[in-house]
């Protein structure tokens, strides 16, 4: 089976994080013959309890010479396996400058899905396709340092717009169908947007550290007074903005006191129904000797993902628990930041009607009520003004990204002693 168990890594602050054609190639190599060998475990345990479901049936000389085969057999795959890995490291030229070609908008966003699905994995086993944190223009990362700042961003405002895409996505998809909200606040009301581009598997309160250390970079080395911070979170960008701005209080940072504006865009505050469900069948699975190694394909999935079941933002939420149980949720109260305009956007499928319980349903992913902080028990609750949140109805999770009315309802925002 393919243990995951996720790794902190060094925000990348001075060197390019982009993965080259070759690099690439290895990272999906290494991929595709960890996961034969895992898909392997799986197949074998099922053979197993097929064929011996209990001890003591059959003569255990002919368990032992049917085990035997079965071990031979299953050994030489993963065998056969470890020979293709160390052939493509072998085979494929090292990255430099003079075969570095960089991936397609396309392929960063099959990187960036699977960072999401498997990234805690990824980082753990150095493979080439992890993404390492680092805040991005343009679609390429920032050399955090005055003069290279000052000469990659000529004219560097106070105004500085930090925006966290969500789980499984880039930064370059904030630009959807045209339209980019970083770049129309840069163009309206002259706010400076930068980036971050992470690995969404990882779990969030290791991001939200990560975040926080970078956010303190950045301001020591913006080439400009920095006048006001504000920050754009979609979906689990949200949360590790939540997260960040904990811990960089909790580390005596600077730069929480410079934050003015906090935006949620769907974000799970209070979860998403769908890893709930995944959880249910994951446990279900494992209810039966025979469907149990189906169940460990559920357990591939991310520290982030299984983060999102109840909206985890720190590392209290799932130190010393199984992340794959059936638990309730254990997260302890956190409000929102102190002194900071919060703002919450939901979005719903539906047109209003009127009806509670058919308006509040979602977007497809994150109900209305987790998205705007509401909870059963006052104390879970994100006290939002009522002049501070908004829903957007007809739109699904992506529309938050690009539609009209949630740009105006930023801007309008954002224009308020601008």
């Amino acid at each position: 089976m393919i243990a995951i168990r996720p790794l902190i890594g060094k925000v990348a602050m001075t060197k390019a994080s982009t993965v080259d054609y070759s690099a690439a190639l290895v990272g999906f190599g290494r991929l595709a013959t960890d996961a034969i060998a895992g898909l392997t475990d799986v197949v074998e345990a099922v053979h197993r309890q097929i064929a011996f479901p209990s001890r003591g049936l059959g003569p255990p000389s002919a368990q032992g010479f049917a085990a035997g085969i079965a071990t031979l057999v299953y050994s030489n795959i993963r065998g056969v396996t470890r020979l293709v890995d160390r052939g493509l490291s072998v085979l494929v030229p090292p990255a430099s400058p003079a075969n570095e070609r960089k991936l397609s908008p396309r392929h960063e966003a099959v990187v960036a899905a699977l960072n999401g699905v498997v990234g805690d994995y990824l980082a753990r086993t150095n493979n080439p396709l992890a993404i390492s944190m680092s805040l991005r223009c343009q679609g390429r990362p920032l050399e955090i340092e005055r003069n290279g700042l000052q000469t990659t961003i000529p004219q560097p405002t106070g105004k500085l717009l930090l925006l966290a895409h969500g789980l499984c996505l880039n930064d370059l998809q904030w630009n959807r169908k045209g339209h980019d909200h970083g770049a129309a606040l840069a163009f309206d009301l002259g706010y400076t947007p930068l980036y971050l581009h992470y690995n969404t598997g990882l779990h969030v309160s290791e991001n939200g550290r990560l975040f926080a250390d970078s956010i303190e970079t950045i301001l020591e080395q913006w080439p400009a007074p920095v006048q006001e911070l504000a920050i754009i979170g979609h979906s689990m960008g949200g949360l590790v903005a939540r997260s960040a701005y904990y811990y960089g209080t909790a580390a005596g940072h600077h730069w929480p006191q410079s934050l003015r504006r906090l935006v949620f865009l769907g974000t799970p505050h209070h979860g998403a129904p769908l890893e709930r469900l995944g959880n249910w069948v994951n446990t279900a699975l494992e209810i039966s000797p025979y469907s149990a190694p189906f169940g460990r394909l559920g357990r591939i999935r991310s520290a982030g993902i299984t983060d999102m079941r109840h909206g985890n933002v720190l590392e209290d939420d799932w130190k010393g628990r199984d992340r794959f149980a059936s638990a309730q949720d254990l997260r302890a109260p956190l409000s929102l930041p102190l002194g900071v305009q919060c703002y919450a956007i939901a979005a719903s499928k539906r047109q209003a009607t009127g009806h509670p319980s058919l308006d509040l349903l979602g977007d497809g992913l994150v109900p209305v009520n987790s998205a705007l902080g509401r909870h059963s028990k006052p104390g879970m609750r994100l006290e939002f003004s009522d002049l501070h949140e908004w829903i957007g109805y007809g739109m699904n999770h992506w529309d938050l990204l690009s539609h009209p009315a949630v740009y105006d309802q930023i801007r309008g925002w954002f224009g308020v002693h601008s």
